[in-house]
């Protein structure tokens, strides 16, 4: 019975061996990797019928329950993402607890899968072995952990990279084991002071940061002829705004460019500012600013992109809309924002949009459903974001309806978002910056696949984000020197630039700033336009960045959709 479990085990993993094989014979085949990765595997096979074979049930059982937990951590994200799970993924899952509930409401049916694997596994290794041991099975038990020690010792020197398509029973194991070693060996040095001089000028007005979630750039108006309804193309009179067109984003996943936004850093030293500079609330309070907080994302008080209680005791007001449904809340932040641009106290505030993230079926109204064919709705209100395949196979007539879908979650949770806040918000002085988090691909060159973003192999398009500047003060000088800056670096700028303009606005001075933080957008000097594909870049391992050609950045295609009258869309204008 044992056998026959470890063997079913390891055959519902096949689809991810193929995988592998495949990535390694086609369209060239590696025989020295595929040799690799064969003798990986049966040495995996053979550490886990080692630790079934243990004699000792208190000692088995609770590998088979550890094992079993870390199997079904992998397999369900792989099998949600419909990608492999490197070392990467996983230190990302672990930080992103504050999305189990989302996970267990969209992926339900993977998870039970998952969870079946898991219990396979769980008996498997645990029940006891039958007969007496001999021989054979006293080497396969001895030789059990060091096998796994000699995966993970490979996997440390590799930086984390090479388990795709083993065993999930020792993959998981091996990165709880590299997570273990970089938790004991992680510097925990207190975290700086702020030491950088500033104009001694008392702040009187609000500097606001918008971080919208999963906005592919090039399909608002803004930045794109055939783009959706944005409300910045044409704002109401006595608004200033300047569009910096399309931006690198630092991370094509949401974790890494937020946790970077709020603590700065260059692309040569961001793991460092991360690790031990000030936060952007540091600076804020230095300055003499209230600090705000306003997350549209979660609810109950969770943190999320590494945030912790150190950074939280910092920010003076922290509101989330646990009461507003999801499909609301983003117009409740655009309320909640404007109230306090009203009040007349200089505040930093920094904004986490709902934004546009998958599951997209549902983060629209009806009124506002006018790009059509689109994906069924009714399946997920009440999700704000969470890996998702459903109504998505990977194929073209998919893609084409979660474009549309895509398009008018757009209309309605950045147009709607920015209608409604510069209705009712006082702009006149005050500084705000939109941008998002990362972009997205939609696989508009018919590329076959089911990810949008945070893949291992990304599209150029998952680090393309907008990048706008409202107000600027009602200072005409001031106003122009925006216009300027944008007009300069129109498609040219990174969210590395974010930081050092914040403090800039907070009256830090540039000469100290940029040593640490690096030049802000003002500054007319070239960017590399490149964003982090290996963000952690751990063990040792050292950050890849891919450069995006702006002309091949693709455009939002023109025959997905036919329009419904009476919704907005920036294709009911002309040009």
């Amino acid at each position: 019975m044992k056998y026959l479990l470890i063997g079913l085990a390891l055959l519902l993993g096949g689809g991810e061996v193929w995988r592998r094989v495949t990535m390694l014979a086609v369209p060239d085949i590696q025989p020295v990797a595929l040799t690799a990765f064969a003798g990986l595997f049966l040495f995996c096979a053979i550490s886990l019928t080692g630790f079934a074979l243990l004699r000792q049930s208190w000692l088995r059982w609770p590998i088979a329950a550890l094992m079993a937990a870390g199997s079904m951590l992998v397999d369900g994200y792989q099998w949600a993402v419909g990608d492999f799970m490197d070392y990467d993924g996983f230190v990302t899952m672990t930080q992103s607890t504050g999305d189990l509930g989302n996970a267990i409401a969209q992926q339900g049916p993977v998870l039970i899968w998952a969870a079946a694997k898991a219990i396979i596994f769980f008996f498997a290794i645990g029940l006891k072995p039958a007969g007496a041991a001999s021989v054979a099975t006293r080497a396969a038990s001895w030789t059990a952990l060091p096998i796994l020690l000699l995966l993970t010792t490979v996997l440390f020197f590799r930086g984390g990279e090479g388990a795709s398509g083993l065993p999930t029973s020792h993959s998981s194991m091996s990165y709880l084991s590299l997570f273990g070693y970089e938790y004991v060996t992680a510097d925990r040095a207190p975290r700086e002071e702020v030491a950088i001089a500033r104009a001694p000028d008392k702040l009187t007005s609000d500097i606001v940061l918008i971080i919208d979630e999963s906005i592919a750039g090039a399909y608002l108006d803004i930045n794109s002829i055939d783009g959706v309804y944005s409300g910045l193309l044409d704002p109401k009179p006595g608004v200033s705004i300047h569009n910096f067109g399309l931006a690198t984003s630092i991370n094509h996943c949401s974790v890494g460019s937020n946790v970077t936004l709020r603590f700065g850093g260059t692309r040569d030293n961001y793991r460092d500012t991360i690790r031990s500079k000030p936060s952007i609330w540091a600076y804020a309070k230095q300055a003499g600013l209230g600090t705000i907080y306003i997350d549209g994302q979660r609810t109950g008080g969770r943190f999320q992109n590494q945030m912790n209680a150190q950074e939280r005791k910092l920010i003076d007001q922290w509101d989330q809309f646990a009461d507003v449904p999801v499909q609301q809340r983003d117009h409740a932040v655009a309320d909640r924002l404007s109230d306090y641009l009203n009040d007349d106290i200089p505040q930093f505030i920094l904004v986490n949009k709902v934004g546009a993230h998958f599951p997209v079926n549902d983060k629209f109204p009806a009124s506002h459903a006018t790009y059509r064919p689109m994906l069924k709705r009714g399946q997920y209100p009440d999700v704000t974001d969470m890996a998702s395949d459903d109504d998505i196979d990977g194929g073209d007539s998919s893609w084409e309806l979660y474009r549309n879908s895509y398009r008018n979650t757009l209309t309605w949770q950045v147009g709607g978002f920015f209608d409604r806040l510069i209705a009712d918000a006082d702009l006149t002085d005050a500084t705000l910056i939109y941008t998002a988090d990362h972009g997205q691909t939609f696989h508009e060159r018919g590329e076959q696949g089911q990810a949008t973003h945070c893949t291992p192999n990304p599209a150029i398009e998952e680090g393309v984000v907008p990048l706008v500047v409202l107000g600027g003060s009602a200072d005409g000088a001031e106003s122009a020197r925006w216009a300027a800056a944008a007009q300069t670096g129109q498609n040219q700028r990174s969210h590395y630039r974010i930081f050092p303009t914040l403090l800039g606005l907070m009256g830090y001075a540039a000469g100290d700033v940029r040593p640490v933080y690096g030049v802000d957008l003002f500054s007319d000097e070239p960017d590399p336009f490149t964003f982090n594909v290996r963000f952690h870049a751990r063990l040792g391992s050292s950050p890849s960045w891919l450069h995006v050609p702006v002309e091949k950045i693709a455009r939002p295609p023109t025959s997905d959709y036919r329009k419904i009258p009476g919704g907005k869309s920036s294709g009911d204008r002309t040009k």
